[in-house]
């Protein structure tokens, strides 16, 4: 049985985190922290984990990287930008494991950092000691992992097989991704707020999205022709969820039933993603609760235009479930344990 440390535990993936590994078989949370209720127990704070026991003696802890390091076998950082690029140097050097789920450690450039988080690369020495895993793909090559942001990981898994077998026109690639409220996590802001976002929709951070380079790296590892993509971003009135709707021209020669056999010979033998038949489209309600993802396929003979529908739930899949899935491929584990959820029905 590992045993795990959160940081950042009263944030939305923090607590998925908790929620996921509850049922992990391999797995138990031993340790938490944060920045505020310092001393709470974690049953005080959130009084829905009364009836389990084995939160009881959990109480929110000031940092410690020696603590961790001695007592734990795995630390999670689930923490917003910033936070790990001043506390992760310990770990790294220890070789110590951890999943990081923020985006400190996703951009190897330090310059690219600055440019797309505004912070200053305090941690820029430190950077190629981190491997960004997309579970479904990668396989953690060194201790600290680098988990992908929500929207990079549905874009991604959306893109995959297009730009793997060259079956688009690279110049082509038109991405429209929207998020539920709490991928914009637990502090309000104006966008955020009820009034605002209920029976709303917004378009923010349009061609400044820090999710951007993460996966246009990502793109040029799979093709070296790659070229920028046109990428926006939405805030829609729901609790949970990415729908990403993705549009390219086909390149010369391909055909429809070459790109829906590429899907699924790329996915077919990876359980957590699922392509849907016979011009099916997936909806948020298909995945919300569980670390799958769906896609659906469409094509217009008119306009030549492929239509890629990719759906997640960003705190399991784009944040929680990810991390776990990361976790459990580095100690070996199976990729399903603490994952096989059924999607709320």
């Amino acid at each position: 049985m590992k045993k795990i440390a959160i940081i950042g535990i009263s944030g939305y993936s923090g607590l998925e985190l908790l929620r996921l590994l509850h049922s992990h078989p391999d797995a138990e949370i031993v340790s938490v922290y944060g920045t505020s209720n310092i001393g709470t127990k974690l049953t005080e704070l959130f009084p829905k984990l009364i009836n389990f026991p084995k939160y009881a003696d959990l109480t929110i802890k000031t940092f410690s990287s020696k603590e961790i390091i001695a007592k734990a076998d795995l630390v999670f950082f689930a923490t917003p930008a910033g936070i790990a690029a001043e506390l992760a140097a310990d770990f790294i050097a220890a070789d110590f494991p951890v999943v990081d789920l923020s985006g400190d450690f996703r951009l190897q450039n330090p310059a690219q950092y600055e440019k797309w988080y505004k912070k200053t690369a305090i941690h820029k020495n430190l950077l190629s000691k981190a491997d960004y895993v997309l579970a479904d793909f990668d396989q953690p090559m060194q201790a600290y992992i680098s988990n992908p942001g929500c929207y990079a990981t549905a874009t991604l898994l959306s893109l995959a097989p297009l730009y793997q077998a060259n079956l688009i026109q690279l110049d082509s690639v038109i991405i429209d991704a929207k998020s539920g409220l709490s991928g914009a996590g637990k502090k309000l802001t104006d966008s955020s707020h009820y009034v605002n976002a209920n029976e709303n929709v917004s378009l923010y951070k349009l061609n400044q999205h820090q999710h951007i380079p993460e996966i246009f790296n990502k793109l040029v590892s799979w093709n070296v022709d790659a070229k920028p993509i046109q990428f926006s971003t939405s805030l829609i009135p729901v609790n949970r969820g990415i729908f990403v709707s993705t549009y390219a021209k086909l390149a010369e020669g391909i055909t429809f039933s070459d790109v829906v056999a590429a899907y699924h010979q790329t996915y077919d033998d990876k359980y957590f993603v699922r392509v849907l038949n016979d011009g099916l489209l997936p909806d948020l309600h298909s995945v919300v609760g569980t670390n799958f993802t769906d896609i659906g396929l469409g094509y217009n003979e008119l306009t030549h235009t492929l239509t890629v529908v990719t759906v997640i739930d960003n705190l399991v899949k784009g944040a929680a479930g990810q991390a776990i899935q990361n976790m459990n491929h580095f100690f070996d584990f199976d990729e399903k344990a603490g994952l096989d959820l059924v999607p709320i029905l």
